[in-house]
């Protein structure tokens, strides 16, 4: 292990160095005074929060010389966390939830972290894909995640360390974190590179530069900010079983990859260059080395209808080689740097208005089951780019507050996660959904409220006997795919305060796919594990087996 070289060391320093608190010596009763107004509603809008520092800013009481300063938020939570330091406050999660700027960062469980690789040639020649010199192919140089990179010059190690700092500024905990590798193929990149560009991600989770991939990551293992989740976004046409492997030795658990549609002529018309069939023999890949499946699908391509992209809709879920665990609706975005552009000023495409782009999203959120997730509605693509069609970015809570207007509702995880409520683990129900995709038998096992919220679930699969195994040596294994508990992320080994994290759900959870994989003839059962979460495992008997790529126990 070498030390970080010296401009690292000083920006390490500089991001373990606690921010320079507020004094509060000699004032903590007034400062728990104003912690019990600014909590008093709840949640905290922005207004009650100005109102409440500007009537404690006018008071003399609470500064020796003088009125105290106009507080934000982060300072606010310095106090707050000196007083329960102290002992002048209970120390409770929800409040410092509340206290949070931007809470939905961290609200499903973890805290997410997003980077993008250096500006490389893309394999493909999609027509919707913006061009953008400056960007890896598909992102565009004024996106809020793509100005942060190139202010890093895309350095992994310093994009990773500034949203950690960031994050921690505004009060997120940064001990779980799920981090998100975009831009262009992820595949397509030389694996040296992509070797060390995740090196340098754990490095900075870390604090501490290793010599090696390997050695970052089994410092991370039992490190203060864990990686619990890796994400690559790439294409089907790449995925085989050596390129598991090989993202397996990365410690990725999660892959992103393009749908775009399930119709054969819309893909060639939108020179996507491969077919539906390459979607399905990708997915059954992945699915068999227990991969979560994060799909991209995009209604309005070049020779679709709205009509047509709501069957097509429809294919994802009745097609069983498909069925992803997540997905992104990404409307078409009709952009100059893009192929698409020519076809429009030929006349030959036309966008969808705003009120066929909505009516699209929702004849197809009420088709998604309930073990799927809709992450997002909308590409976060300044919308002064788009040059005709919808501008509007928050599609999806129109669409939702269309649905509620005609009675309807969305069933998909992400509409029914506890969020921030409380709850109460002894009045939780565990359902078991099973369902069938081409090559597993999948059992969702989720916890949930009485109003159906989930607060959380695990993915058990089971593969179909005799079925050629991309890993050979999972032959005969049950495999647990993905395990995650909702609710606001909470720092590890913290009780949970009502709150779903913490509450031992996980534990009941894995007991109880062991309990489903045993009364189904099996004897070994595998997880998937991300690097931070082994220690987590190894805590309910698992241990590294299959060349370091999964841990496995026995069901018994």
């Amino acid at each position: 292990m070498s030390h970080l070289p010296q401009s690292d060391q000083e920006r390490n320093a500089s991001w373990k160095k606690k921010r320079q608190p507020i004094s509060i010596a000699g004032q903590e009763d007034a400062f728990v005074e104003l912690i019990e107004a600014l909590t008093a509603k709840r949640p905290l809008p922005p207004q009650h929060f100005n109102k409440t520092m500007r009537r404690f800013a006018r008071s003399d009481r609470l500064a020796r010389n003088g009125r105290l300063p106009f507080l934000s938020k982060s300072q606010v939570l310095d106090v707050y966390d000196q007083l329960c330091d102290g002992d002048w406050i209970e120390h409770k999660s929800e409040i410092r939830t509340m206290l949070q700027t931007k809470p939905v960062r961290s609200q499903a469980g973890v805290t997410v972290v997003t980077v993008l690789t250096k500006p490389y040639p893309c394999p493909a020649n999609c027509i919707f894909c913006p061009t953008d010199v400056r960007m890896p192919k598909s992102y565009l140089h004024d996106e809020p995640g793509a100005q942060r990179a190139e202010r890093y010059a895309f350095d992994p190690f310093e994009q990773t360390n500034g949203r950690l700092q960031a994050l921690t500024q505004i009060g997120h905990p940064t001990d779980k974190i799920e981090l998100l590798i975009l831009g262009g193929t992820w595949s397509s990149y030389r694996r040296d590179y992509q070797e060390w560009f995740v090196k340098r991600c754990f490095d900075a989770m870390n604090g501490e530069e290793s010599d090696s991939l390997a050695a970052a990551q089994k410092m991370n293992v039992t490190a203060s900010r864990r990686n619990v989740g890796l994400v690559i976004e790439t294409r089907q046409d790449f995925i085989n079983p050596r390129e598991l492997r090989w993202l397996r030795k990365l410690g990725v658990t999660k892959v992103q990859i393009g749908i775009q549609s399930m119709d054969e002529r819309v893909l060639a018309l939108n020179n996507r260059g491969h077919t539906p069939q390459s979607t399905r023999n990708a997915f059954r890949l992945l699915r068999l080395a227990g991969y979560k499946i994060h799909a991209h699908w995009m209604p309005n391509l070049l020779g679709a209808t709205p009509d047509g992209d709501v069957i097509d809709y429809g294919r994802l879920w009745k097609d069983t080689a498909v069925r992803p665990d997540e997905l992104k609706i990404y409307p078409t975005m009709l952009l100059k740097n893009s192929d698409l552009y020519t076809y429009w000023q030929r006349g030959q495409y036309k966008p969808y208005s705003e009120e066929e782009v909505i009516d699209v999203l929702i004849r197809s959120k009420i088709q998604t089951p309930r073990y799927a997730r809709l992450t997002r509605i909308i590409r976060d693509i300044p919308t002064n780019n788009v040059i005709e069609g919808f501008k509007k970015a928050n599609l999806r809570q129109i669409a939702q507050q269309k649905m509620a207007e005609q009675g309807l509702s969305c069933q998909c995880i992400r509409c029914r996660e506890v969020r921030r409520e409380k709850i109460d683990p002894n009045t939780l129900r565990l359902i078991v959904e099973q369902y069938e995709t081409d090559a597993t038998t999948e059992h969702f096992l989720s916890f949930e409220t009485d109003g159906g919220k989930i607060a959380g679930f695990l993915r058990l699969s089971f593969p179909h006997p005799n079925i050629d195994l991309p890993i050979p040596a999972l032959a005969n294994h049950a495999m647990i795919r993905e395990v995650h508990i909702y609710g606001p992320a909470l720092t590890i080994g913290r009780g949970s305060d009502g709150d779903a994290q913490h509450a031992g759900l996980g534990t009941q959870l894995v007991n109880k796919a062991k309990a489903i994989a045993r009364e189904a003839g099996y004897d070994k059962i595998a997880v998937i594990s991300a690097i931070g979460t082994r220690d987590y495992y190894r805590k309910h008997g698992f241990a590294l087996d299959i060349d370091d790529l999964y841990m496995t126990r026995d069901t018994a």
